[in-house]
């Protein structure tokens, strides 16, 4: 074997594993993201949570969607008054752990059943470029739930899923 390609593959090998130990590492962190959810754990929802990060994703929705080419002039300008205001609204409405039951239970995770381990977890993510994880329903599904590391816990920080999925129940 030559050298180069025994330096590829060790390469490989390196880079492989330190996804796998980025991913395992966020996957403890969903994990107990999962558990404040079906416990109503608001304590701990909040410490896997970024606000900010959802209010800005939030507002940026808004924005794409009153700004599209045949969007009238004045929902454009509307739109781009109101955004930060609703987004807030709207994150304080929304990013609750009772509201993000409905997200869990897309991904199968009703209120009755076992929560898998961070392995199995470890194995629905996926490593973005810029050093955030994602949570996709199956292996190679789109993403839904973003995750971005912060100060050594991993807090959900974005949401590509269709927003249908939350709902408010009463």
């Amino acid at each position: 074997m030559s050298p180069r390609l025994l330096i590829t593959i060790i390469s490989a090998l390196v880079l492989s594993a330190c996804a796998t130990v980025q991913k395992f590492g966020a996957a403890n962190d969903i994990h107990a993201f999962l558990v404040s959810i079906r416990d109503d754990d608001r304590a701990a929802f909040e410490a896997h949570v970024d606000r900010k990060a959802l209010a800005s994703e939030i507002e940026q929705r808004l924005l794409t969607q009153t700004h599209k080419p045949k969007a009238d002039k004045g929902l454009q300008a509307l739109g781009a008054l109101l955004a930060p205001s609703l987004a807030q609204m709207a994150g304080d409405a929304l990013v609750q752990p009772r509201i993000f039951r409905t997200a869990a239970e897309y991904y199968g995770y009703k209120p009755s059943t076992p929560i898998p381990n961070a392995i199995a977890i470890s194995g629905s993510l996926k490593s973005l470029p810029d050093g955030r994880v994602c949570a996709t329903k199956s292996k190679d599904g789109p993403c839904v739930l973003i995750f971005t590391q912060e100060n050594g816990t991993w807090r959900l920080s974005g949401f590509d899923g269709d927003l249908s999925m939350f709902q408010i129940k009463l």
